[in-house]
């Protein structure tokens, strides 16, 4: 690990910490910095803003459905819904500062998260992500995402929902011959 990187998870650990304790609109660069124990011109030169900070979590959490890969099953299906709970999984302990974060910002600054997350998502389960696949998932996520905030428990409705949408996903794929 580099020290690059082990600033930008101390302080992604910290975003997290502040987003679970008060408004995400009130807390600062600065304060996520000092959470860290991080000089913030040290911050600010890998990560500018709250941003890159949620992007840089984002990608933590990715990481967690890319890990799937190594998991072998010949359903394209269940390989897609392992790595979708394996992302909802490593969020989970972490709903409370993740909703607060989407709350607080314009839904504009979230969308580039959406699309990551599906590539990494179908590259997990071995499918390329051509372009209508790639789209066919990022709203396949943006509603499983809808629906694992209101979910409480056991995620149920949560998995019902992966379920759901990656059926449609595969019947609709395969209406315009880019099934899998």
């Amino acid at each position: 690990m580099t020290d690059n990187d082990d600033i930008l998870d101390r302080a992604a650990d910290a975003a997290l910490a502040l987003a679970a304790e008060r408004p995400w609109r009130e807390v600062s660069l600065r304060d996520i910095a000092e959470r860290a124990g991080t000089p913030l011109p040290e911050l600010y030169a890998r990560a500018a803003s709250k941003w890159r900070l949620a992007q840089r979590i984002s990608d933590r959490f990715d990481r967690a459905a890319l890990e799937t890969a190594a998991t072998p099953s010949d359903d394209l299906h269940d390989r897609l819904f392992d790595a979708a709970m394996a992302r909802i999984e490593a969020m989970e302990p972490h709903r409370a500062a993740l909703t607060a974060m989407v709350q607080a910002d314009t839904p504009v600054m979230l969308l580039p998260h959406l699309p990551r997350t599906a590539r990494a998502i179908l590259e997990a389960a071995g499918i390329d992500a051509t372009p209508p696949r790639l789209l066919a998932m990022t709203a396949v996520w943006a509603r499983v995402v809808q629906v694992w905030r209101d979910d409480e428990g056991a995620l149920n409705r949560t998995m019902a929902e992966i379920d759901k949408r990656l059926k449609q996903m595969r019947s609709q794929l395969s209406r315009i011959r880019q099934g899998f």
